[in-house]
């Protein structure tokens, strides 16, 4: 049997994650709660949520819900642990998936360049058109003005040098 997850969600008392889902074989829509054990403040939300998403007894419902997702709900359940308001977590969170176009990749060490490129990834996922969407284009052709000026960069200029 498989189980199509509609909504996931954080529960803070008792410390849970939530998930709403249906079943293939019906149209009613039912609850799940699974409870957070061995979880504290200082606890990494990435290895918690792979430990759930990995749980025989929870991984069929979880099947479709991503484990980024699920990190979010960790880091908000450790937030609460902690003491913050869920704005201030909430935020906290945003921060964390945005990525700022001045950063230098190039600086970073594995593991962030690593989430960085998740979060383009799933970014674009998001904003890709598919041909069975709706709003899909073939072919889009589009004019850009002419009468700006242009903004020349240092590689724009030619060297003497020939390669």
């Amino acid at each position: 049997m498989s189980y199509v997850a509609q909504k996931c969600g954080v529960c803070f008392r008792p410390p849970s994650i939530v998930l709403i889902y249906k079943a293939d074989d019906g149209d009613k829509t039912r609850r799940r709660m699974m409870p957070v054990r061995n979880f504290s403040e200082f606890s990494d939300c990435g290895l918690a949520a792979e430990q759930l998403k990995n749980n025989p007894r929870h991984k069929a419902y979880l099947e479709g819900v991503s484990l980024r997702q699920l990190k979010k709900l960790y880091g908000l359940l450790r937030g609460h642990l902690r003491g913050e308001s869920l704005a201030q977590s909430l935020e906290k969170l945003r921060q964390e998936d945005t990525i700022d176009p001045e950063e230098d990749l190039n600086k970073l060490d594995d593991k962030e360049l690593a989430k960085r490129k998740s979060i383009m990834d799933e970014l674009f996922e998001k904003n890709r058109k598919k041909k069975d969407d709706p709003d899909f284009i073939y072919d889009i052709e589009v004019e850009f003005p002419q009468d700006e000026q242009l903004e020349s960069c240092s590689w724009d200029v030619e060297s003497g040098e020939e390669i």
